[in-house]
């Protein structure tokens, strides 16, 4: 019976620190951030790129349209920090923003943090593969300064702009490969997943919303996880490499 309780033993030895939501509130919720609404509900304006969760949003229509704007006041982020970026890189960012903003189902990924401008975000949500090697490839030839979007800029001028030691070079040279770039450029905010569009694993970027949203299944998936008592909050960005062990563990 040892081998039955290793599985539960490296969680716990993972799981130093408790969930950071009710496990009852992962599902349909939406984070407490600058420009998100309180709760997800029907936006049918919703524009252009976020349109796909215009059924039940967690953004405005206001918001998705700022989104979609090279001059934005979400943010005043310029994502032409080295030049003009290319439209088919920027159309990634922009879904990225979209799925940030508006999905309602990043609930299991969810943390508590000490931000001015917001007290939660997402933590390792398993990005699918194909979105993060699309993603990669659209913006390998453009250009940037930074490996870590979130920190370190001069915002001196009120606009993100590359800080003086910092060298504006292609995209492949600060993000030599597509984990790279998912991971690393919004601090872990993802995590390039093992798995597919539509395999109930990993959350999509881009879906069909005339085929429903996929990322209900994912996140309902994960949530059951905690809801189980099976896996802390915590430890749920670890479930896809802890798979193999745990199905030997149930099914053993």
């Amino acid at each position: 019976m040892a081998y039955k309780q290793t599985p539960v033993l490296l969680l716990v030895c993972i799981a130093t620190t408790c969930s950071a939501r009710d496990r009852a509130d992962l599902l349909n919720t939406c984070m407490d951030a600058k420009h998100h609404k309180t709760r997800p509900g029907p936006e049918d304006k919703l524009h252009d790129q976020c349109s796909p969760w215009k059924e039940n949003a967690c953004c405005s229509v206001n918001t998705s349209q700022e989104i979609h704007k090279d001059n934005s006041r979400l943010y005043s982020f310029n994502w032409d920090h080295c030049g003009k970026m290319s439209p088919a890189c920027k159309r990634y960012f922009i879904q990225d923003t979209c799925l940030y903003e508006c999905s309602p189902n990043l609930g299991p990924w969810i943390q508590q943090v000490d931000q001015s401008w917001r007290k939660e975000r997402f933590l390792d949500v398993p990005l699918c593969k194909e979105d993060c090697q699309e993603w990669w490839e659209a913006c390998r030839t453009s250009f940037t300064c930074k490996t870590d979007w979130h920190k370190g800029w001069d915002w001196t001028s009120g606009v993100n702009k590359c800080p003086a030691s910092a060298a504006c070079r292609i995209f492949q040279h600060y993000f030599p490969t597509p984990a790279s770039l998912c991971e690393g450029l919004w601090s872990h905010s993802y995590k390039l997943s093992n798995y597919s569009r539509g395999s109930g694993r990993c959350i999509q970027m881009w879906f069909d919303p005339a085929q429903g949203n996929p990322n209900e299944e994912v996140a309902a998936f994960y949530a059951s996880l905690v809801s189980a008592g099976a896996v802390p909050q915590s430890v749920v960005p670890l479930v896809p490499s802890l798979a193999p062990v745990l199905s030997f563990w149930l099914l053993g």
